[in-house]
């Protein structure tokens, strides 16, 4: 902990803490910073502060989107990173579906790029493609081995492929969510999920049982459990991945049976008409539908269109053959690209945003800008679940397999990815397949023959 009060040091002398984030100018969306690295103290003119790191501290950034947009203040990392470091991020401009195709060609043309954004298709493809490099040998900058990281570490080692880091998340983000109305559960007699969370009574019998009692009222021709996007998060929920991964080889687990059960309450939500197609973007305020299922800004949305509803948030329940709670989410993290000769640079801008994600005198700036759209209670709840997911990570590595596992941007069954059928067909209907084994037995082929390419 020295490590980082010294390195924060060096931070509030550079006046970037907090309000400085907010209130600096804004920069050419080309080149975010200056070349130029200054000397940092720490509060004394004798001692140097840590980040004293050789080499260029230009980042080439290869991506969909800009970390210094021209039309809002610099973020709290990129900050630190220039106000610290003296570092600098040059954009390059891609659109998304052309980003892959994009890193391609400049590293086989040996143009500069030192960094990428991680998202679900980036790893273990990435790797198997060449694209990336381990982020290992920079530990030390990144302060991964001083203790800056120790919450993360679960994360971290989930993602570790034949005993090296390609992707060393600085946060987790975009909890998937059950959202849910208390007026609402409290006047149909309902049990608050939230309350059996805490009491660890939250489970899938209980989450069945609700949506049943609630589709059999008498008030409604029709009532539905839930709308929204659960597949994934119910994916997650049983605790098991489709394709498993020991650390060094990938496995086909398709025919496990907690996701088998899992598969189950999708076809059976789907099969008695209990699945809501209204996909809204927010709680339904019709009170036809009891649970609304997505993200933490799914809340957001939520409590402003119904400011009246008492509205709530919940992860999906646990398996019960599970050991404990599996919360999908998004890992925020940066890719080092292979040949970068940045290496230490993208190491210490990791190291910025691990700062500014992990520091309580940031995250009490983040605190007052979410409880704009949320109460304190929800936000409270919100990193509670949060942190489960930190100590608990889970990723199904078959999203990050290629186009034939993950292609999402189509919506029928004979387009879509393996991944993609697995979390929507069965819940969403409509597929030329009646049940889990014909399913099972169509994308097991696929998923086999996928995993030969990472033997």
């Amino acid at each position: 902990m020295s490590y980082i009060r010294r390195f924060l040091a060096a931070v509030i002398v550079a006046g970037t803490v907090l309000s400085a984030a907010a209130s600096c100018s804004k920069k050419n969306t080309k080149d975010s910073g200056a070349s130029s690295k200054p000397d940092v103290t720490t509060g004394t003119q004798s001692e140097k502060s840590e980040p004293t790191v050789p080499g260029s501290m230009n980042i080439v950034w290869l991506a969909d989107y800009d970390l210094n947009p021209l039309n809002g203040p610099r973020s709290t990392a990129l900050s630190i990173f220039e106000d610290v470091y003296g570092g600098s991020v040059t954009y390059v401009s891609v659109l998304p579906e052309d980003k892959y195709t994009k890193l391609d060609e400049m590293i086989q043309a040996g143009d500069q790029v030192d960094m990428f954004p991680y998202d679900m298709g980036t790893f273990p493809q990435g790797v198997l493609k060449d694209r990336f490099a381990p982020l290992d040998p920079y530990f030390d900058e990144m302060g991964v081995n001083d203790g800056m990281w120790d919450d993360m570490a679960p994360a971290m080692d989930m993602f570790a492929y034949k005993g090296k880091h390609y992707v060393v998340p600085f946060s987790v983000s975009e909890p998937q969510l059950l959202t849910y109305s208390r007026k609402l559960m409290q006047s149909e007699g309902l049990d608050d999920p939230r309350t059996l969370y805490k009491e660890g009574k939250w489970d899938w019998n209980a989450f069945t049982n609700m949506i049943n009692k609630f589709s059999e009222s008498e008030e409604s021709l029709h009532h539905f459990g839930i709308s929204g996007y659960p597949g994934r998060a119910l994916l997650a929920s049983s605790g098991s991945t489709v394709v498993k991964f020991d650390g060094s080889t990938f496995t086909n687990n398709i025919s496990n049976g907690n996701i088998t059960r899992a598969e189950g309450i999708m076809q059976d939500l789907q099969s008695r008409w209990l699945y809501n197609k209204s996909l809204t973007g927010s709680f339904i305020s019709d009170r036809n539908t009891l649970f609304y299922s997505g993200s933490d800004k799914t809340l957001a949305y939520s409590n402003t269109n119904n400011p009246d509803a008492d509205l709530m948030i919940v992860p999906f329940p646990k398996n019960p053959d599970a050991d404990k709670n599996y919360i999908a989410c998004d890992f925020d993290a940066r890719m080092l690209v292979k040949n970068s000769p940045n290496g230490n640079a993208v190491a210490a801008y990791l190291k910025c945003e691990r700062m500014a994600a992990s520091d309580e005198k940031f995250r009490a700036k983040a605190k007052e800008q979410a409880l704009k759209s949320m109460t304190e209670e929800q936000y409270n709840a919100l990193q509670e679940y949060i942190s489960d997911a930190k100590a608990s990570p889970i990723f199904d590595f078959g999203f990050g397999m290629g186009e034939k596992m993950l292609n999402n941007g189509e919506c029928t069954f004979e387009t879509r990815g393996a991944m993609d059928n697995i979390i929507s067909a069965l819940i969403e209907g409509g597929a030329p397949v009646g049940s889990w084994d014909e399913l099972r037995s169509r994308l097991s082929p696929v998923i086999d023959e996928e995993i030969k390419k990472y033997q």
